[in-house]
C-alpha cells in the first residue's frame, strides 16, 4: 500500500533517506543496525540486534505517532521487525534501546526539512492495528471511566483473548500475577504456588473459614486456599472466560464442596462474614479515585478481626501519572497505578489497620522473564491461537514490563490489613507469624 501524494512540495524537497533521518534524530548514533525498505541504513553494520522498517505504512505509523505508540503500531502490523531476538522475548533489544538511545529535538526548520524529505504523504495516519483499543477520549464518550459497564468491556478485551493462549504463556498454574521466587532458582510453577501460600499464611487461613478472592482470574488462589487450607472460598471476576475456566477447574479437582467462582463485579458481592479477603492484581483496574469505596466495600465483607491482603502493581512514587500510550491502547485500557503510600492511606482512611507492607518488585521481573520464556517455547501455537500481531504485543509487553520492574519504574506491593473489633482488638500477633 502506498501513501505517496504527487504534491509539488514533495517534488521540490530534497529527498532524505530513512536511515539519514534516523541518524540525524538520535544523539550519539543508533545502538543497533537499522535498515529500511528504501535501502538505507544506520547504526553499526556488525550489531547483533537490528531493526528493519519494511513498509511505507510502517514509516507512516512512526511519523504520525512518534514514540512508543507508533513503534507499537508498526511492530504489531508486521511493518517493523526486530532481528537478532525472538519476537516472544525482545528483552535484549529493549534494554539496548533504553540504555543507548537518546533522541534529540530538531529545530522547527530541520524537522520540516526531514518531514518533507521523507514525504508529506506519510503524515496521513494509516488505520491502527485491530489490537489497538480506543484512545481515552473516545472511551470517555462511551462511558464513565471505571463504571461497571466500561470496566467489564476493557477487562473482557484483555482477558477474554483465549484461555488456551493463557495456558501456554502462564503455565499450568494459570496465575497472571507476580510469583514468589524462594529460592531464586524456583520454577515458575513453584514460585506461583509459593506466592499463593504466602498470601494464605499472611491471611492466617484455617480450615472452615470463609475467603473472598476479588478479581480472582482463573481461580488459582481460590483453588489453592480450598485445597491446601480447607477454607470455603468464593472468587469473582469480570471475565466470563476466566469464570468458566475456573469453575471447570474447581470441579475437575474435586473442590466443588469448598470453592466457587462467579462471573461478577466485586462491587456486586453482597455476602458478608468473610474471615479473609484477598485481592491479587485487581487494584490496578479500579481507579485511584475509587480506592475509598473499594476499601470500604472489602472492609464491610469482613468479620471483626478479619484480614485483607491487597497485592498490586505500584509506582515508586505517589504522584498521579497516566500509563503510557502502548500499555493503555494495547494492554490495560483504563489501568491506573499509584504508590503504595496512597494505597495504605486509602485503607487506613476506611478504618482498616495496616499491619504489614512488602515490596516484591524483583520477583515480578523474574515472573515476566518466565512468561516470556513460555511464549518463546510455544510461539507457533500462540500465533496459531491469537495471530502474530497479538503474540507480538505480548512479547514486547512482557519484556518491557520486566525492564520496568528491574529499573524500579514500577513495583509490586502486598499490603496486609485487619478490620478490628470495636475495642481495637485485631487478632494480629505482636510480630508477623508467617
Amino acid at each position: 500500500m502506498s501513501y505517496k501524494l504527487d504534491s509539488g512540495s514533495e517534488r521540490t524537497a530534497r529527498r532524505v533517506s530513512i536511515g539519514e533521518a534516523v541518524d540525524r534524530l538520535v544523539r550519539g548514533g543508533v545502538p543497533l543496525r537499522f535498515t529500511a525498505y528504501d535501502g538505507s541504513s544506520a547504526g553499526p553494520p556488525d550489531a547483533k540486534i537490528g531493526m528493519d522498517l519494511r513498509t511505507e505504512r510502517g514509516l507512516a505509523y512512526l511519523m504520525t505517532a512518534p514514540g512508543d505508540l507508533g513503534l507499537a503500531r508498526a511492530y504489531t502490523s508486521l511493518d517493523l521487525d526486530l532481528t537478532g531476538v525472538h519476537p516472544g522475548d525482545p528483552y535484549d533489544a529493549l534494554v539496548l534501546l533504553k540504555d543507548h538511545t537518546k533522541f534529540r529535538v530538531p529545530t522547527p526548520a530541520e524537522a520540516l526539512q526531514i518531514v518533507r524529505g521523507l514525504g508529506l504523504s506519510h503524515l496521513r495516519p494509516p488505520p491502527p492495528p485491530p489490537q489497538e483499543h480506543l484512545p481515552r477520549w473516545r472511551r470517555a464518550v462511551e462511558g464513565l471511566r471505571h463504571s461497571m459497564t466500561r470496566d467489564a468491556e476493557v477487562i473482557s478485551r484483555h482477558y477474554d483473548v483465549s484461555n488456551r493462549f493463557y495456558e501456554l504463556v502462564l503455565g499450568p498454574s494459570m496465575a497472571y500475577t507476580c510469583a514468589l521466587y524462594e529460592p531464586v532458582d524456583a520454577t515458575l510453577e513453584e514460585a506461583q504456588a509459593a506466592k499463593f501460600d504466602l498470601v494464605c499464611r499472611k491471611l492466617a487461613l484455617q480450615p472452615g473459614q470463609r475467603l473472598l478472592d476479588v478479581g480472582c482470574g482463573w481461580g488459582a488462589m481460590v483453588r489453592h486456599a480450598a485445597r491446601e487450607y480447607g477454607v470455603r472460598a468464593l472468587g469473582v471476576t469480570l471475565s466470563l472466560e476466566q469464570a468458566e475456566w475456573a469453575q471447570a477447574a474447581i470441579e475437575r479437582e474435586g473442590l466443588g464442596h469448598l470453592a466457587e467462582v462467579r462471573h461478577l463485579d466485586y462491587r456486586e458481592v453482597v455476602e458478608t462474614g468473610f474471615d479473609a479477603v484477598s485481592s491479587i492484581g485487581l487494584t490496578e483496574h479500579i481507579g485511584v479515585r475509587n480506592y475509598p469505596a473499594y476499601f470500604a466495600h472489602l472492609r464491610d465483607r469482613l468479620v471483626p478481626g478479619g484480614r485483607l491482603l491487597n497485592h498490586s502493581i505500584t509506582r515508586p512514587h505517589n504522584g498521579r501519572q497516566e500509563t503510557g500510550a502502548f500499555i493503555d491502547r494495547y494492554v490495560f485500557p483504563d489501568g491506573e497505578l499509584i504508590g503504595s503510600g496512597t494505597i495504605i492511606s486509602a485503607a487506613q482512611d476506611q478504618g482498616l489497620e495496616v499491619q504489614h507492607s512488602e515490596n516484591l518488585r524483583l520477583h515480578y521481573a523474574s515472573t515476566l522473564r518466565d512468561w516470556n520464556r513460555n511464549l518463546v517455547e510455544h510461539w507457533d501455537e500462540c500465533v496459531a491461537e491469537v495471530g502474530e500481531g497479538t503474540a507480538r504485543v505480548w512479547g514486547i509487553y512482557l519484556a518491557g514490563s520486566r525492564v520496568g520492574f528491574e529499573r524500579d519504574e514500577v513495583e509490586l506491593h502486598q499490603v496486609l490489613a485487619t478490620r478490628n473489633h470495636d475495642d481495637g482488638r485485631s487478632g494480629f500477633p505482636m510480630r508477623p507469624d508467617w
